[in-house]
């Protein structure tokens, strides 16, 4: 265990103030390109269909390179592992300002797509990297606000890093917003090679890892609470990909440019900042589970009024809607995610989780995409909506230890 002493807050711990700033600065890198490409690709085919395509360009690598990257984080310096995806991370946006450049047409979109199924690959190690060094910089009593400081940094990024993109895109060109990106990824380089922490030592005899990605995957699925948490979340994300369309909303319904998909594209997690400053001072325990539920429900409904709505102001109040009831799911799901997995197990169920969560947004943009070619953009988010209350429902009659979750049965 590093420095950490349970008295403390989580800020006065100086390897937990490096690990936020490499997070939030991956988080930035991450959505400055999220942003340049999808409103790239959209300006070059105007098909909602090729934005669900960068989802899916994502996904794949991510999906199978993702178990064995939570294996390498329980078995091989954490550090290190970060610093590389770190470094992963800029030379795609590297690659991305190099296509945008000097390619056009179909090939310019091959590359592009191939350039995103490389950043899948890297983003693979990053929330295993965040999730296991999180259980070494803190002790267990200061789990439940390190988690709500975590979630106030991730939701500063997603707030920040599309307004930025925006902004980039804007004034300047694609070009400019990857170059950007690279500097940042830089950046989280270099904040977690600071970190100060000692780390498990490197096992000699290791078991083989098939066997040990299975472990992970068994822990997991023989957890009920840990699972219906991570099940819920997931098929909220997905169902409720609406986001993923905001260059389509921006352009078809709502007639703005690029910094206003900046502004939509960040509301939901200026709502869950918000919510996370108020979490950080006044923690969740009792209740949890039911809280958790009735939050993911919000985050329905909010779906369905967004896809209703035609004005920009509305369609942003309500995505920032969504993002308050997204923000205590991801801190309650990330304090159940800690306090629930052993440390030897960190990576690989932290894995799991990515695969549940992280995969599920690049596989519900897809799904997104997909369903707004056959029934319209509006109808597509409304029915995705409404999709997320009957996942709520039957979370809740399936996972009955999950309702009645107390955090304090975790500890």
């Amino acid at each position: 265990m590093s420095e950490a002493a349970a008295p403390l807050g989580p800020m006065r711990v100086p390897a937990f103030v490096a690990l936020m700033g490499y997070r939030i600065l991956t988080i930035l890198s991450y959505q400055i390109v999220s942003i340049a490409v999808g409103w790239q690709i959209y300006q070059l085919t105007h098909d909602p269909l090729k934005l669900g395509l960068i989802g899916l360009a994502e996904v794949v690598p991510y999906f199978c390179v993702a178990p064995f990257a939570g294996y390498l984080v329980d078995h091989l310096p954490r550090r290190k592992l970060g610093m590389a995806a770190c470094l992963g991370l800029a030379a795609t946006a590297l690659i991305l300002a190099a296509v945008s450049m000097r390619h056009a047409g179909a090939s310019q979109l091959a590359l592009m797509y191939g350039a995103v199924a490389l950043t899948g690959t890297v983003r693979s190690f990053l929330g295993p990297v965040y999730n296991a060094l999180f259980g070494r910089v803190l002790v267990r009593e200061q789990y439940t606000r390190g988690a709500s400081i975590g979630s106030i940094v991730f939701q500063s990024g997603l707030v920040i890093g599309p307004a930025l993109g925006g902004a980039l895109v804007g004034v300047g060109s694609v070009v400019l917003a990857y170059s950007a990106a690279a500097a940042l990824a830089v950046g989280a380089a270099l904040s977690i090679v600071s970190l100060r922490v000692t780390e498990p030592a490197i096992q000699l005899q290791r078991e083989p890892i098939f066997t040990s990605i299975g472990q992970g995957i068994a822990f997991v699925f023989s957890h009920q609470v840990l699972l219906g948490a991570l099940a819920l979340d997931m098929f909220a994300v997905l169902l409720g990909g609406a986001i993923s369309l905001a260059p389509a909303f921006i352009h078809d319904v709502l007639g703005r440019g690029p910094e206003a998909l900046g502004i939509l594209r960040g509301a939901p997690a200026l709502g869950a900042v918000a919510v996370g400053f108020w979490l950080a001072r006044r923690p969740l325990d009792r209740h949890a589970g039911r809280i958790l539920l009735f939050a993911v429900a919000g985050f329905g409904v909010c779906m369905i009024g967004f896809g209703l709505s035609t004005s920009f102001w509305l369609s942003t109040a309500i995505l920032l809607l969504s993002g308050m009831f997204d923000g205590v799911s991801v801190v309650l799901r990330s304090t159940i995610l800690q306090l629930a997995t052993p440390d030897d197990m960190r990576g690989r169920v932290s894995s799991i989780n990515g695969i549940f969560i992280g995969s599920s947004n690049e596989l519900g943009a897809f799904w997104s995409g997909a369903m707004a070619r056959l029934m319209g953009l509006a109808t597509s988010v409304v029915v995705g909506g409404f999709l997320t209350l009957a996942v709520v429902g039957t979370t809740a009659l399936r996972a009955p230890r999950l309702r009645k979750l107390v955090l304090a049965d975790l500890r």
